[in-house]
């Protein structure tokens, strides 16, 4: 005799199921936190992580407040902006903590955004989406709906130079920001 299986049953032991091997596969955060350190070396393997170049993007005193610098990062294909906002921001570096960067390529469909120094905005030419630099890069309006990778960056304050050494976000048209 055969029985029907319900979809309701077959939803709650497939569930199960996902959840009991989730439960059993160990993160390398926890591998290491318990102190197994050759299981976070062989779970740290499987991974492709590929490390962040360190770019300068330059010196934070000839940077003029509210005027974009254009750089590229984390290769020559990415345009990114620099801007010395003037006050301090979420994310900020340099001597008053108000030098930001974001990739220079829309969310929506990687048009190149033009920085407005009137609205202190980035704004989207193709589709009229907007950025604000002072918010993380948050989207504004229009037709993106993720907001601006941001380019972390660091200061070393004895050279006054400010360095690209990461991106928060993924850059318009990639699977990964480190090819």
């Amino acid at each position: 005799m055969t029985e029907k299986v319900s979809r309701r049953i077959f939803l709650k032991v497939a569930g199960t199921s996902v959840a009991g091997v989730g439960a059993a596969v160990t993160p390398v955060g926890h591998a290491m936190a318990a102190g197994n350190d050759q299981a976070a070396i062989q779970a740290a393997a499987g991974m492709a992580v590929l490390p962040y170049p360190k770019t300068s993007v330059g010196k934070a005193k000839a940077m003029q407040t509210n005027t974009p610098v254009s750089f590229n990062y984390p290769d020559a294909d990415s345009p990114c902006v620099a801007i010395k906002m003037g006050q301090r921001v979420a994310g900020g570096v340099g001597p008053d903590g108000d030098i930001v960067a974001y990739s220079n390529l829309c969310t929506h469909m990687g048009c190149p955004l033009m920085y407005d120094p009137k609205t202190r905005s980035f704004k989207c030419p193709c589709h009229y989406s907007m950025f604000d630099p002072e918010k993380s890069g948050q989207m504004i309006c229009g037709q993106a709906t993720e907001d601006l990778p941001q380019i972390q960056l660091s200061y070393d304050p004895a050279s006054d130079t400010i360095h690209a050494v990461a991106v928060t976000g993924l850059i318009y048209g990639r699977q990964a920001n480190v090819l």
